[in-house]
């Protein structure tokens, strides 16, 4: 350093650069130029990248190979998500982001195989996952926001009411941040899509007062247009669903329609639809339209 500073030798080889940043105990690249990222926010930034990936392939239930990863036991799994919230919580990062892309591979082909054990599991990894890219300043709220819907829809599933509203309202504090209609990551993430969320918890949980008081006011909201049209179809069907729970077929049937109308495939391909279009047309007070259009569909 002394005869770098008086101009006797000069940083002009990266051999150097790194015995003088070793010596000072700096990153290199802040002597290389304010154009190299250093090494700690390339490591990061490649993390989140994995993590990203990892998050757009779900393989069992696309019928994809496993590339050779066995499906492994809830339990077995639900051990591999405890280790990694201790790890997040001794503030372990990169060592997190180094096991989540294959932690999110076995919890989503666990829950696939068995989606009762494995929901528990799934939801431990969605929110260590959402954690982690807040942690990390990953920009994307919007797929933080989506990781927190899914694991309080999968926790209220579960029967865990308490860690769905937590979750949910987690998530509506990042929706707030993003707004509707920002259709980041194509997630259709805004709080319109945290409330429809509440919606389907409520019917989980069997609370149709407060699912359908919920529907009606968010399918009026400038949000609901922003939805993607597949997101507003299987709300409905939940809506339905909560409008049967409450006793109005005729509520039930509107929503049916209104889903029928928009996404034909939820009603008439899509299992869940078919299973909820029997339930309404069972129903004595059931509206004829719906009795016609389970029986046109071959629904009984």
């Amino acid at each position: 350093m002394d005869k770098v500073e008086r101009g006797v030798r000069a940083l002009d080889r990266v051999s150097t650069l790194r015995e003088v940043a070793a010596v000072l105990r700096i990153d290199a690249a802040v002597l290389l130029g304010r154009g190299v990222e250093p090494a700690g926010v390339i490591e990061r930034a490649a993390g989140v990248e994995r993590i990203r990936a990892a998050l757009s392939r779900y393989e069992v239930p696309l019928g994809r190979a496993a590339a050779g990863r066995p499906v492994l036991p809830a339990v077995q799994v639900a051990r591999q998500v405890a280790h990694a919230w201790i790890t997040f919580q001794h503030a372990r990062y990169p060592r997190v982001a180094e096991l989540l892309p294959e932690l999110l591979a076995d919890v989503e082909r666990a829950h696939a195989a068995d989606p009762v054990a494995g929901r528990v599991p799934l939801v431990g990894a969605y929110r260590i996952t959402a954690s982690l890219l807040v942690k990390l300043g990953a920009p994307e709220l919007s797929l933080c926001g989506t990781l927190l819907v899914q694991a309080a829809l999968a926790a209220a599933c579960d029967g865990d009411a308490m860690a769905a509203a937590d979750l949910l309202d987690e998530a509506a504090a990042m929706a707030d941040r993003v707004g509707d209609g920002h259709d980041h990551h194509r997630t259709g993430f805004g709080p319109t899509a945290v409330e429809v969320a509440r919606v389907a918890a409520a019917v989980e949980w069997g609370d149709s007062a407060d699912a359908v008081a919920r529907h009606e006011k968010a399918t009026t909201q400038d949000g609901w247009r922003w939805l993607p049209t597949e997101h507003r179809a299987a709300h409905l069907l939940d809506a339905a669903r909560a409008y049967l729970q409450a006793g109005d077929p005729i509520g039930a049937g509107r929503a049916l329609m209104e889903a029928d109308r928009i996404a034909p495939a939820e009603i008439r391909h899509r299992p869940a639809g078919r299973d909820v279009l029997a339930q309404v047309a069972r129903d004595p007070a059931a509206p004829a339209i719906i009795i016609h259009l389970a029986a046109a569909i071959g629904v009984g």
